[in-house]
């Protein structure tokens, strides 16, 4: 009897330790985090650039349930098309967006109501134009949506884009310029109309541009690839739209270069075309929304088989040389708000656990009695 009872003792004993162990791993230990080796990839990073608080600490109080709008700004070439089926096909929703075989758009209403929380090429279609830059959707955004539903309340507006290098993303759309794609159908609205053939001659006479070489592309004068990230970004009013008598090219393209660091700041979130997981893990904190299934690096595109000599290889970069400022500054900005993400983030894991083992201590002040007595 006495025996037995001391079994039943030393069971339950046993059996507190294992439930300890057990609490004391899912809470107490941190899990393996996905994200290790992004932290790795940071060892050479030295900031160039000052940015305040509010612009490193980038997350928003997105309600899908509410009234909040994601709307995504597509320029070409940057891995947009993949990224905006990552939107609508990706994400861990409520109610997931409806897409159907065989149909570009999906439908992404939020629960319970029959409004679509998401702008984007894959859900609402070119509803503002092909590829519409940030002068156009920010002005038509608002009153395209209100045709759908008129509210009491205001929307916000969450603007989110991806940026890529700028000779990959230049050597990519000439490439597909190459394959018989215009984007003809843009609308390239400012002030209220579209420019005039004067304000925006063609490079091209006749339906398209295909077989041209990477020098008569390069040598068109009124080419929308040259700087195409910093002219979409940018809010071309402020520079006459595309009348360019206005002001002086370099003093043009100044005005446009600050406009669109601005507004890139501003935008709720931005992703980097050779960064996808960090793209990942940033638009998942910045609006609390979760992946499916991880983001892949894909290094082998038609613009990286493409082998240029280093002298044209310098003359992109000097028809692109906005982009190129535009692009270091935007590096700068996106790893920074990464480091300080991360940071974050293992501060709060670190307080979690804090709590955990004081709310331990506090449930099982025996327990080490019992380490003391049996080990």
């Amino acid at each position: 009897s006495v025996l037995n009872s001391s079994h039943h003792r030393l069971l339950i004993v046993l059996l507190t330790v294992v439930l300890f162990g057990v609490i004391m791993i899912q809470y107490v230990c941190p899990s393996r985090d996905p994200y290790i080796a992004e932290d790795g990839a940071l060892v050479r990073f030295i900031p160039r650039f000052n940015f305040t608080t509010a612009d490193l600490n980038r997350v928003v109080d997105f309600n899908i349930k509410g009234d909040d709008v994601i709307v995504f700004l597509h320029i070409q070439k940057t891995g947009g098309t993949t990224f905006g089926r990552h939107l609508v096909r990706n994400i861990q929703l409520e109610r997931p967006c409806e897409c159907h075989a065989g149909q570009k758009k999906c439908t992404c209403y939020r629960p319970g109501k029959k409004d679509t929380w998401l702008f984007s090429r894959f859900s609402t279609g070119w509803s503002c134009g092909l590829h519409a830059d940030w002068t156009e959707l920010t002005r038509c955004v608002p009153l395209r949506m209100d045709s759908r539903e008129v509210l009491e309340n205001l929307r916000n507006y969450y603007y989110i884009t991806i940026l890529r290098d700028p000779v990959s993303r230049y050597l990519s759309e000439w490439r597909h310029v190459q394959r018989g794609a215009t984007w003809k159908a843009s609308l390239h609205v400012c002030d209220g109309r579209s420019p005039t053939l004067t304000e925006l001659p063609s490079c091209y006479s006749g339906d398209d541009w295909s077989g041209c070489s990477l020098p008569e592309f390069m040598d068109c004068p009124y080419n929308l690839a040259n700087n195409r990230q910093t002219r979409m970004l940018a809010d071309l009013s402020l520079v006459g739209c595309y009348n360019v008598s206005v002001m002086s090219e370099d003093e043009r393209w100044a005005v446009l270069l600050e406009s669109a660091k601005h507004n890139l700041r501003s935008m709720a979130f931005f992703g980097l075309t050779e960064y996808q997981r960090k793209t990942q893990y940033l638009f998942e904190r910045t609006f609390n929304l979760e992946f499916i299934t991880p983001f892949t690096q894909v290094n082998g595109t038609r613009a990286s088989s493409v082998e240029v000599p280093p002298k044209t290889q310098q003359r992109i970069l000097q028809l692109n040389r906005w982009d190129v400022e535009l692009y270091e500054y935007a590096r700068d900005l996106f790893l920074q708000r990464f480091q300080v993400a991360r940071q974050q983030e293992r501060r709060q894991a670190r307080e979690k656990r804090q709590q955990e083992r004081r709310r331990l201590r506090g449930s099982f002040p025996f327990l080490p009695f019992f380490f003391f007595f049996f080990f």
